[in-house]
Parts: C-alpha cells; sequence; structure tokens
C-alpha cells in the first residue's frame, strides 16, 4: 500500500522523503530502500502513485495568454485535467474544450480529449492559487498527434522563437518539420527531418544564451 508522506505540491529538497512502499519514482525523484526521494529543489506532485518533483529553478509558471503544450491526465463528470511541465496543472471545462456543442448525452469526454492526448491550449485564467484555467476555444489551439516533443528551458523559449519568428521560421525552412513552441518549454514537431529538427531546437536550449546563436543554428542545419 502506497503511503504519502508528503501532501501534493508540498516543496522539497534533494534527500526529502516524499513518499514510500509502492510508490513508483518519476522525474525530478530516485527510490531508496523502499522511499521516493526527491532529486531537486521543487514541487512534489503525489496525486498518483508515480510521483515526480517539478524543479523550482527555470521551472515555468503559468501566466494568463499562455500558448502552452500540455497532456491530459484525468477527466472528471465535465473537465479534463491537464499536466502542464509546471508545479500547478491545468483544468479545462467542457465549456472552453471545443468550439462545438459537446452533449454529454450522446458523447463520452474521453472521445474528446483521453488521458494521454497532447494539446496546444491557453491559459485565460490563473489564480492567486495557481489554478489555470485553459481554453481550446481559439483557432490556433489544437490536439496533436503524432510527432515528437522536446522539453526545453522555458526561459530559452524566447531565443527559440527568435525576433518577430525569425529563428524558427529558419529551422522549418531547413528541415521542413512542422514546430510548435509552448510556452511551457513544450515543443511538438512533425514531419520533415524531424532528427535534425530535434538537434537545432536542443541547441538553441544549450547555447541559447551565447553570442552568434544564429550562426550555429545555420551551421548545423547546413552542414
Amino acid at each position: 500500500m502506497t503511503e504519502k508522506v508528503l501532501k501534493d505540491k508540498s516543496k522539497v529538497l534533494p534527500g526529502d522523503v516524499i513518499a514510500e512502499d509502492d510508490s513508483l519514482a518519476g522525474s525530478g525523484t530516485y527510490k531508496e530502500n523502499g522511499k521516493v526521494k526527491s532529486r531537486v529543489v521543487g514541487i512534489a506532485r503525489t496525486k498518483k502513485s508515480r510521483i515526480r518533483v517539478i524543479p523550482l529553478c527555470g521551472g515555468y509558471i503559468p501566466q494568463e495568454e499562455d500558448n502552452v503544450i500540455g497532456r491530459i491526465t484525468g477527466i472528471g463528470p465535465s473537465h479534463w485535467w491537464v499536466e502542464l511541465d509546471s508545479p500547478y496543472d491545468g483544468y479545462l471545462s467542457i465549456s472552453e474544450g471545443s468550439n462545438e456543442f459537446i452533449d454529454l448525452d450522446n458523447t463520452e469526454l474521453s472521445d474528446v480529449y483521453d488521458i494521454g492526448d497532447i494539446i496546444y491550449t491557453e491559459a485565460i485564467k490563473v489564480t492567486k492559487e495557481k489554478d489555470v484555467k485553459l481554453s481550446m476555444q481559439d483557432r490556433i489551439c489544437k490536439k496533436l498527434s503524432g510527432g515528437r516533443l522536446i522539453r526545453i528551458s522555458p526561459s530559452k523559449v524566447p531565443r527559440l522563437i527568435g525576433k518577430g519568428g525569425s529563428m524558427v521560421e529558419m529551422i522549418k525552412n531547413e528541415t521542413g518539420s512542422r514546430i510548435i513552441i509552448g510556452q511551457n518549454g513544450i515543443v511538438w514537431v512533425s514531419g520533415g527531418d524531424e532528427d535534425l529538427t530535434v538537434e537545432a531546437v536542443e541547441l538553441v536550449d544549450e547555447k541559447g544564451h551565447e553570442k552568434g546563436l544564429t550562426e550555429k543554428v545555420e551551421k548545423l542545419l547546413n552542414k
């Protein structure tokens, strides 16, 4: 039987015990002597059997009007829970889940978005308690099928986009890939030369603080 030592969203330090017994060690954690412990300073997420810790250093803090990429992790009577790679999960209500009316008498919510689905969505409200209300009403919001997900530091997102979208457009043009960037540091890549696109995105994440970034990316794309 799983015993949670700490409550969900507790702050933890490296080595802190989060849960014991049959809990699984997820990202930011490790298991030692039957106990799940934190690897980093962060926020523990303990709602599920797989425990994870979201690092506080450089982690994504939701802001209103951010467009983010998230994963459906739960379905309620009239809503979905969405993991945002943040200490704070998102909440997508049925009224915000689609531009079209969803008739619950004839439609299962899992037919619209099922657990594991990836969506590009907008944070339309963030409360003081960091409850994050999401919406799929904007025309750019969509369910993302196939492709690959890359995680970069949220602080590097502006460098990946570039001035006026110059960096991401260059990568798209050279690789033929579709690229969607979430403000939470999740990047979706599909089609074209996906391997090269991933290399370019990871280069921006690694070297985004250095001068001459555009030249470095150009060299990689033209090798």
